[in-house]
């Protein structure tokens, strides 16, 4: 009985360990051939995403020095030595009653570039073309020019950057938080730069190289 019996059992024990050598044999070849190890991404797709996401990043930053450069573009093609308004072409306009600290307004009359009359304000007058930041002041300079004969003055308005980056912007820096178009301003076409009227005193874009009379505020 215990013979029969102790073959039994080491036959099964012998049995045992050949199953189990094969089966960490065979987890070892699956494991080598089809199971996912925990590697880097291929350096082709690491190049392909750093060049999609370079040219995305590349292509907003040209535009913004695209907007920069026409933003601060210095009017290199004007006359440096382009002489001062004689005082029988200026006028000074009417400022804020009883203010001595608020800031003077003057109305060149004899026609200038826009880039010549950015130019007359900063070096005769040590200003700027005027900014307009609320109705008050753009009725107070629509009266004092009403009578000028072009019908448009230049105020300090013009169109910087491109593309969708393209916006309004005073030459003086300061935050654009006021406009008065006209009906059907500001148009697709048209120049960059701004002008008012002197009837009704609306505000229309033109050509920066139109030659207007325009009004410093310094």
């Amino acid at each position: 009985m215990k013979l029969p019996l102790l073959l039994a059992l080491l036959f099964g024990a012998v049995s045992a360990l050949h199953l189990r050598s094969e089966t960490s044999n065979f987890e070892s070849l699956l494991g080598a051939k089809t199971l996912p190890e925990d590697e880097e991404m291929p350096e082709q797709e690491v190049e392909e995403l750093e060049g999609e996401e370079e040219g995305g990043s590349g292509s907003e930053d040209a535009s913004k020095e695209d907007g920069a450069v026409e933003s601060i573009s210095v009017p290199d093609v004007v006359d440096k030595n382009l002489p001062c308004p004689k005082e029988e072409d200026t006028v000074q306009l009417v400022g804020v009653p009883g203010c001595q600290t608020c800031r003077r307004y003057l109305l060149v009359r004899r026609p200038h570039k826009f880039d010549q009359a950015r130019l007359t304000c900063q070096r005769c007058y040590r200003g700027n073309l005027v900014s307009i930041h609320n109705f008050n002041l753009n009725y107070r300079i629509q009266l004092s020019v009403r009578g000028l004969n072009e019908g448009q003055v230049w105020i300090g308005g013009r169109i910087i950057g491109s593309g969708r980056c393209r916006r309004f912007q005073w030459v003086d820096g300061s935050h654009w938080n006021f406009a008065f178009w006209a009906a059907g301003q500001p148009s697709f076409h048209g120049g960059h730069c701004v002008t008012l009227c002197t009837r009704g005193g609306h505000w229309r874009r033109a050509p920066c190289c139109k030659s207007l009379p325009f009004v410093c505020s310094y």
